[in-house]
């Protein structure tokens, strides 16, 4: 999918779909506080059980916003904020476009009120 005005969509849905879940949203919190961690060290915290935090890093993966390395036997998951910078400036594109749309409405209504007078 394209969107001829800013260029390929896809990464940000991918974003937006994983910023959906209020769990993926507490894990990108508590990475971006720590620098980095591990799947079972994130879960201590957390009401959910290791493999949950395990899948729900995966589509945190998938759509660009964390990775995960091997460190010995663990893998230590980190923040890679250009997903989410890329999905910031998406959204800032959308809502100048909006602001536009709506300074234009508000133009032809008050000419249309001007010339009803």
């Amino acid at each position: 999918m394209t969107d001829e005005r800013r260029g390929p969509v896809e990464p940000v849905d991918s974003v937006l779909v994983a910023l959906a879940d209020p769990t993926r949203r507490l894990l990108l919190d508590l990475l971006a506080e720590r620098g980095e961690a591990t799947a079972t060290t994130l879960a201590e915290g957390l009401p959910v059980s290791r493999q949950a935090v395990v899948k729900h890093l995966a589509v945190l993966d998938t759509a660009g916003l964390v990775s995960g390395g091997r460190v010995g036997r663990e893998v230590r998951y980190a923040v890679r904020p250009a997903a989410l910078d890329a999905t910031g400036r998406w959204m800032t594109a959308l809502a100048a476009d909006w602001d536009r749309r709506l300074a234009n409405i508000k133009r032809v209504a008050e000419e249309a009120e001007r010339d009803s007078r």
